[in-house]
Order: structure tokens, then C-alpha cells, then sequence
């Protein structure tokens, strides 16, 4: 079975993490006996924030030599883990009001690279990476091709295109609708995640859960781990924005007992570092604090398996990747009730506790669950182990891999009936 990706959030050379979820899916289903090629849209036009830079007085060119340098990278085919990576360079407005509907801009370059490879490579099945822009972009593709000969259309829904993108404009509602409504099959990655779709779309739909996954590395001894440390370390690895509420972790762990031990590592970057940075000073924690800045996939996972304890009050969660990753390290975790991803991995087996969304009363709850596991060694070893054993039951890329190939099959059969 051949495989088309259509994504926008896909990793290249000058940012290996971004959209790192859809890389390691591509791989799965590879390794499952799909053949996978990924057109990756690449947006060759700079940020506002480096624009802007660029035309302060003084100005500062730094941010728009480093996205020119990024822009030169990511324009050209490589391979990742035997993934074949073609881009694609599309132009859209400004995102801030335009972003959704973006598939109106992103749908004619698809078009052309996915008629191109198309025709030297015939496909069986288009997998497009979030409702829209993607999902949109190709659904136009494939409406315009005859009911007999066209791929089988796959949308994943993953997050912000299901959130809060598609209602934006009356405009960007009829693009997601349009896209769920066409997909021979909606890849949903939470329970959650599903019901929102069917509500977008306004009625039901041919969607199915589809879990993403993490791998199991080999654990270190305990003994190590302790020796390795002064103190039990709490980590979060995401991006430094506010729905992931480092802040909420901060001041938890401020309200905790002065002489209990502790550390906190930060993986990740976002326009949040610096009111963070400003906060743990402010609670008087910053000495315990240690912000590493954005690593890339391996190194982040490398770090994270030195830790003890993954923490991500988070919301708007419809999975979390990085929850099941810290979870096979043998981590115990820290989620938010009522969020998609959460509830699902809760209710696959221990290893995730989960703290209020209301914020008082999470930060208290989260400095309950802190100081008792900060403090009992034995209790965050036996948590972390049950933690391994669910994501070795129910969230390794293995069985993602199967799975997916399992959806891209029925959407075939899918298709087929509908040209019948």
C-alpha cells in the first residue's frame, strides 16, 4: 500500500522537532508495510516577529538571517529514518487573521505536487495532518479527481484545528466542515477529539480513535538515577506558551515544604520563557528552576529519562505525545481532568494522575501530588513502572503502526463502496 502525507507541521533540517508526531507516525506505518512519501508545505515567507525586527530602529536582522537559513534547509528533499521528504513552498497572509483559512491559499501548490506525484508514483491513500489548512487542501484534490480514480482520503484531527481554528471566520468553519465531510476516513487522536469532529461536521462521520505513541527505551537502574541527581527532578517538555500553564507547576512547587529536595527542568522554548523565568524569581524558586531551551527529539527524550517525575497541567490536550513518552521512561505523570488526551491515557491503565482545571484548585492539588511523590521514593518507582506498563499495552508506536495501517486499509474499502 502506498502512502501520501500531506502536512504542514512536519519536521525538516532547520527544525527536527516540529510536528515531530507526524514523523514518528509516517515511520510506523512504514515499518507496518505501508510505503510512506511526505509532501511537507513549507511557508518561505518570514514571521511577523523576525519582520518586524528587521524594520525596528535600530533594526535587528539576527531573526530574519536565521529564518533565511531555515527557509535555504527545509526547501530541499532530504530523508529522514528512511522517510522521504518532499517540500512543497506555498504563500498565505499573515496567519494572526487568515490563518483558517489558509487551505484556500495551501490547495492549488498541493494540487500540483500531489498531481505530480500522483503520476509517477500512484498512490492508494492521501494522509492530510489536521483538518485544515492541510485536510482542506486536500479534499479539494481529491473532489476534482473521477470517483474511480482517486486515492483514499485520510484527515487526522490533532489539536488546534479542532480547538478553536475552525472558528475563526464563518469562512473557516465551511473549510473544516468541507474537509471532515469529504475524508473517506477521520483519524481522531482522542475519544474526545472524535465527538468534536462530529460536532464541527454537523452529524456523523466515519471517524475512528487513533492513538499516537511513544517508544520504550531501556530503563536505567534506580540506583543510578538517585546517584545521577541531588534531588528528584520534575520536568515538562512542551512549548513555553500558556496553555501548557508551566506557571501552574511553578507555583505548586513553591507552596511545597522548604526542606523537602527537589528540581525542575523546563524542556522547550516559546514566547512564555521570560514571564517564566520572571515568575520563579518572583516565588523565590529560580535557583531550583533550570530552563534548557528547546532540544531536539532524541535529546529531549535523553533528559527526560534522567528525570523522576513529568508534569503538564495543560489544557486544551486533545492527546499529548510527551505524556506517554515521560510515561515509558517510567515516569509517573501530571495531567488535567476534562482534557481529551489525558482522559484517555488515564483510563488505559495507571501511571497518570490527573489535578482540577480550575486554577486554584489545581495548584493545590498538584502540591499534594508533588510533595507526596517528591518525597517517597519507592511510591514514584512503583507509579513509574505501572506508568511503562501502560504505554507498553496500549501506546507504543508498534501498535500505532498497525493501527494506522489498519484506518489507511479501511478507508480504501471505504472509498471503493462509495464510487460503487
Amino acid at each position: 500500500m502506498r502512502v501520501a502525507v500531506a502536512a504542514e507541521w512536519y519536521p525538516s533540517p532547520a527544525d527536527p522537532v516540529l510536528g515531530i508526531w507526524a514523523h514518528r507516525q509516517a515511520q510506523a506505518a512504514q515499518r507496518a508495510g505501508a510505503e510512506v512519501r511526505v509532501l511537507a508545505m513549507r511557508r518561505p515567507l518570514p514571521p511577523l516577529a523576525a519582520a518586524r525586527a528587521a524594520l525596528s530602529l535600530p533594526p535587528r536582522t539576527e531573526p530574519l538571517r536565521a529564518w533565511a537559513a531555515g527557509v535555504r534547509s527545509s526547501l530541499r528533499p532530504w530523508t529522514l529514518d528512511d522517510v522521504a521528504i518532499e517540500p512543497v513552498a506555498w504563500v498565505a497572509p499573515p496567519r494572526p487573521l487568515t490563518y483558517g483559512v489558509w487551505g484556500r491559499w495551501m490547495a492549488p501548490p498541493l494540487a500540483r505536487a500531489l498531481d505530480a506525484l500522483h503520476e509517477r508514483w500512484p498512490f492508494d491513500v492521501l494522509h492530510a495532518h489536521c483538518v485544515t489548512p492541510p485536510g482542506y487542501a486536500a479534499a479539494r484534490w481529491v473532489e476534482r479527481r473521477r470517483a474511480g480514480d482517486r486515492p483514499a482520503l485520510v484527515v487526522s484531527a490533532h489539536g488546534p484545528d479542532m480547538i478553536h481554528v475552525y472558528r475563526r471566520s464563518r469562512w473557516a468553519r465551511r473549510d473544516a466542515e468541507r474537509a471532515l465531510r469529504t475524508a473517506d476516513l477521520v483519524a481522531a487522536n482522542s475519544g474526545w477529539a472524535a465527538n468534536r469532529c462530529e460536532q464541527i461536521a454537523r452529524g456523523p462521520l466515519p471517524v475512528r480513535v487513533l492513538h499516537l505513541g511513544a517508544d520504550l527505551p531501556p530503563l536505567p537502574d534506580p540506583a543510578q538515577r538517585a546517584a545521577a541527581q541531588r534531588a528528584p527532578t520534575v520536568v515538562t517538555v512542551a512549548h513555553l506558551v500558556e496553555r501548557k500553564r508551566h506557571g501552574l507547576v511553578l507555583r505548586a512547587l513553591a507552596r511545597l515544604p522548604r526542606e523537602l529536595a527537589w528540581a525542575y527542568e523546563v524542556i522547550g522554548e516559546g514566547p512564555c520563557r521570560a514571564p517564566l523565568e520572571r515568575l520563579a524569581g518572583e516565588l523565590g524558586i529560580a535557583e531550583r528552576v533550570r530552563f534548557r531551551g528547546q532540544l531536539d527529539h532524541a535529546d529531549a527524550l535523553a533528559a527526560l529519562a534522567r528525570c523522576d517525575l513529568f508534569a503538564m497541567p495543560g489544557v486544551e490536550e486533545p492527546f499529548g505525545v510527551a505524556f506517554v513518552e515521560a510515561m515509558a521512561a517510567g515516569l509517573p505523570a501530571i495531567g488535567t481532568s476534562g482534557e481529551g488526551g489525558p482522559e484517555d491515557i488515564a483510563a488505559a491503565g495507571p501511571g497518570l494522575e490527573l489535578v482540577p482545571r480550575e486554577e486554584e484548585a489545581a495548584v493545590t492539588a498538584l502540591a499534594g501530588l508533588l510533595e507526596t511523590l517528591l518525597g517517597d521514593r519507592d511510591e514514584r518507582l512503583r507509579r513509574g513502572a505501572a506508568a511503562r506498563a501502560t504505554v507498553e499495552r496500549r501506546f507504543t508506536w508498534e501498535r500505532c503502526g498497525a493501527e494506522t495501517v489498519a484506518r489507511y486499509r479501511e478507508a480504501v474499502a471505504l472509498a471503493r463502496g462509495a464510487a460503487r
